[in-house]
């Protein structure tokens, strides 16, 4: 089997001339977020390597964007498999030829099967528009609105197989005003979500964010919250 997915915790390779993190992103919409990391990787703000777009539709307007870069992409349709498993199964064979050290979920829209998950512990992300534990799964900024929330916000977290219930390493927040729509909330929150992926992306990628058996570790420190992201777009890991 290529990589090594049995690993428990991310480790970055160390061979001469392959400093960058090796990164697979699955995403099923527009392609927002995955541009804003390929934005990054290629203005040098991230040290990784976009090796391959994974996505569950093959009308994506994400494929585009990661083709237009030159980025190897592969759509598969949930259909043509008899079940989730076998979908996941098929999909995840992919994600191990191109041996990453990171998944990033940027928008994917479907529950990964939990024995999948299982063998990618510590090494798969997922960024989610509420502030976990509140609001997993689908319709987020519509619920924050109608339960009144003043706050909202967005968090990366490690992903296992509770829906959207594995660590959270960090989280950003932006103030709900008045009349706000789901659409506006959603418009006003999504470079915040982008900066917040970002930072924690080079985080992991220098080594300094794992998930231990205790939790989510920063410097060989476990975190007692998680990071927040500043005005200033960078994370307070002090």
């Amino acid at each position: 089997m290529l990589g090594s997915s049995a690993d428990p915790l991310l480790r970055v390779r160390q061979h001469a001339g392959m400093n960058a993190l090796r990164v697979v992103v699955l995403a099923s919409g527009r392609g927002t977020t995955f541009a804003a990391l390929l934005d990054a990787q290629r203005a040098g703000h991230l040290p990784i390597t976009i090796r391959l777009l994974l996505s569950d539709r093959r009308t994506a307007p994400v494929l585009r964007i990661a083709e237009g870069a030159g980025i190897a992409v592969l759509a598969l349709r949930p259909r043509d498999f008899p079940d989730r498993a076998g979908f996941d199964r098929a999909l995840f064979t992919h994600v191990e030829q191109a041996e990453p050290d990171l998944i990033v979920l940027a928008g994917y829209m479907r529950i990964i099967d939990a024995g999948v998950v299982a063998r990618w512990r510590g090494r798969m992300i997922n960024l989610h528009p509420s502030l976990l534990p509140k609001y997993p799964g689908l319709d987020t900024h519509a619920r924050a609105l109608a339960a009144g929330d003043t706050t909202f916000g967005a968090s990366v977290h490690f992903v296992t197989d509770e829906l959207d219930g594995g660590p959270v390493i960090a989280q950003v927040e932006t103030p709900v005003r008045s009349g706000d729509t789901a659409e506006q909330l959603a418009h006003r929150l999504r470079p915040l979500e982008h900066a917040l992926l970002i930072e924690t992306v080079r985080l992991i990628a220098s080594r300094r964010i794992v998930l231990a058996d205790g939790g989510v570790e920063l410097d060989g420190k476990a975190l007692t919250r998680p990071l927040r992201l500043r005005p200033d777009g960078t994370l307070a890991t002090v």
